[in-house]
């Protein structure tokens, strides 16, 4: 990561508080599963349930990936960040809308404060989004991660403000449609429209620089924002206008094609790379786009199958093999980087001080990872089988991992300054 120009990284006060409540975010998240285990064999919609989802779409992964974003843009783009104070105020409006929206979600408290904590993350999107925007200034330069980037913002806001108006609608009924199909819209954009471009856009730039690796294939993004962006649209235009049916399964087919050129371009980054040794922080990575293929080919059993195992897995799949395995991997090659180049760019050849490496623990990453694959695949076990103990202990496995992540975190944030 030599070559990165860090003279345009912006302050910590930007980022470290995402990685930080993240964080404790993804213990509390595990947490509410260890003590909810029943939740994941009843019916999707229940207020456990929804408290989990947003703790990890809002509180976990997305806290986590505005941290990063607003360390990367820079990178991305090649110009300093627009805007480091509205970045800082993003985490402020971000933290406590995600709060106040999750704590009435676990009783299904409906009314203003939950209305107000929606409010208040669509506002830390659309501050996002002119952060984004303004920095990636894509007419004048364009490149395809910007482009990726720029949609998965834009994508991001229709889904919390879709979001909002579900909340709205919980109060004051005014949804024509089915609250639950206007759902089934509103997660999928958030899945398919923010998760899906903004790590497609990140991931190629970011894996080829670990990999030390380059493709000259870059028609295979440009499909893979064809294909991805033209599925998602045709779901929820179709879900909206007539109704969500087995067509879906049509879309989300499309969408796979665009998920099978971005990682095609990946694989020729990684056929191509100069470092041959494959380090285990990308080993979770790799585990992530598994996990994201197997949940887009488990959508004919959730579509047609009764109960909700298999919706249940999806949500698994999703949430806990692609996002947070994509996470755990990505943290410890972004942020000891964030802490090195505020603690010891400017005495880096003066000294010997220590490398990016060194300021977490390995060994708790491996653990982090052994314990990563007994959690998922207990917690999966328990959730085909519906056993309730089994879910149980795989929640406790996930706590274990979400401990030891947390001391890694902490470790790298509240780092000493010292010289070898």
């Amino acid at each position: 990561m030599a070559h990165i120009n860090i003279g345009k990284a912006p302050k910590n006060s930007a980022i470290l508080p995402f990685y930080a409540t993240g964080a404790v975010m993804f213990l509390v998240l595990c947490l509410l599963m260890a003590f909810s285990p029943q939740t994941f064999t009843q019916h999707y919609f229940t207020p456990r349930l929804l408290t989990m989802v947003h703790v990890a779409a809002l509180g976990w992964g997305t806290m986590v990936i505005f941290g990063a974003a607003h360390q990367l843009l820079p990178v991305i783009c090649e110009q300093d960040l627009y805007s480091e104070k509205m970045a800082s105020f993003v985490w402020y409006t971000l933290t406590l809308g995600m709060v106040l929206l999750t704590a009435n979600f676990w009783e299904l408290t409906v009314g203003w404060v939950m209305i107000s904590g929606g409010s208040l993350i669509v506002i830390s999107v659309v501050l996002f989004l002119i952060n984004v925007l303004k920095t990636s200034n894509i007419c004048t330069k364009y490149s395809i991660q910007k482009l990726f980037v720029s949609s998965s913002a834009i994508w991001l806001l229709f889904t919390v403000v879709v979001g909002l108006l579900l909340a709205i609608n919980l109060k004051y009924s005014f949804f024509t449609q089915s609250h639950l199909e206007i759902l089934k819209l509103h997660a999928h954009a958030g899945i398919a429209g923010w998760f899906l471009q903004l790590i497609t856009g990140v991931s190629t730039k970011l894996v080829p620089m670990f990999l030390l690796g380059k493709s000259e294939k870059n028609y295979l993004l440009k499909w893979a924002f064809i294909f991805q962006n033209t599925g998602l649209i045709l779901f929820l235009a179709d879900g909206y206008f007539i109704g969500v049916s087995a067509r879906a399964l049509i879309y989300a087919a499309i969408v796979l094609i665009g998920v099978i050129f971005w990682l095609l371009y990946l694989f020729d980054t990684y056929k191509n790379r100069v470092r041959k040794r494959v380090e285990l922080l990308m080993k979770h990575a790799f585990l992530s786009f598994l996990a994201l293929v197997v949940s887009i080919l488990l959508l004919p059993a959730v579509y047609f199958s009764t109960g909700y195992r298999w919706t249940m897995l999806y949500g698994t799949l999703l949430f806990m093999g692609w996002i947070t395995s994509l996470i755990l991997g990505k943290t410890f090659k972004t942020l000891p980087f964030i802490i090195w180049n505020d603690r010891y760019k400017n005495l880096s050849g003066k000294v010997k001080v220590p490398l990016p490496k060194h300021l977490y623990s390995e060994k708790i990453t491996v653990w982090q990872f052994r314990i990563f694959i007994a959690a998922f695949l207990i917690f999966a076990a328990g959730i085909i089988f519906g056993q309730i103990p089994v879910i149980r202990f795989g929640a406790i496995l996930w706590c274990m991992v979400a401990v030891l992540y947390n001391i890694n975190v902490f470790k790298i944030i509240l780092h000493k300054n010292k010289t070898l």
